[in-house]
């Protein structure tokens, strides 16, 4: 992870950068806020921590530029303990702050913290993305239509919901019961047929040959999983 230190005091700026990277963060810093908004212009960064008074630009301003095209965690410094430059602070969206002096193990505990919730977000965003693809296989979960190749492939509503139900859980084995539990939503009482049908009516549209199935593989005794094997038709 790399780490964006930003302040116009280098005894400050090395100590900072001296403990994240002996707990094994990579550190860039920059005296001013210019200096730092063109760093953040041409590096990847992942968490910036601003002190609010720097010459050329402050750490409001910079932030103001931040929050324009990107949503990094960012943590506030300053040596101004006054309660409105918090709320400005978080109010232009930083996602904490720290009043100097501050401890320098805190300060990285604080980085942790942040780039974990900014993990798990990015997670959860992936998972819930309205686009899926897999192979030549891609479904639109906002219009709830499902292509091959970029072409519109024809499924009923349970189909769909299998397909993408497979989709979002690709290589992974599911038994019938399961497939029926997670797509109908209800106990398991209807027999293997129920599952085997859709099977077939899915794989009549995503598989170039059904009988040789590349995308929808069944395991013998167990169930069923997507799992490509074949270069994209």
């Amino acid at each position: 992870m790399i780490i964006l230190i930003a302040d116009d005091e280098n005894d400050i700026r090395n100590l900072i950068k001296i403990s994240l990277e002996e707990n094994g963060y990579t550190a860039l810093t920059a005296q001013n806020g210019k200096e730092a908004w063109d760093i953040l212009k041409t590096q990847e960064v992942h968490l910036a921590i601003l002190d609010v008074m720097m010459p050329v630009m402050d750490g409001f301003n910079l932030l103001r530029k931040i929050r324009e095209e990107s949503t990094i965690p960012v943590i506030f410094l300053t040596a101004r303990a006054d309660d409105m430059d918090k709320v400005l602070g978080l109010g232009l969206g930083a996602d904490d702050y720290l009043a100097k002096p501050f401890s320098v193990a805190e300060l990285v505990a604080r980085v942790g913290a942040q780039l974990r919730r900014s993990n798990e977000y990015l997670a959860r965003k992936d998972k819930t993305s309205a686009n899926i693809s897999y192979g030549s296989l891609s479904i639109d979960k906002e219009k709830c239509c499902a292509y091959k190749n970029g072409v519109p492939i024809e499924l009923g509503a349970i189909d769909y919901k299998l397909l993408l139900f497979f989709m979002e859980h690709p290589e992974k084995v599911f038994t019938k019961r399961q497939l029926y539990q997670a797509v109908w939503d209800e106990e398991y009482y209807y027999d293997d047929n129920t599952i085997m049908v859709h099977i077939s009516r899915i794989r009549s549209q995503i598989e170039d040959d059904p009988q040789k199935p590349k995308y929808l593989k069944t395991i013998r005794g167990i169930g069923y999983k997507l799992h490509y094997t074949g270069e994209k038709s």
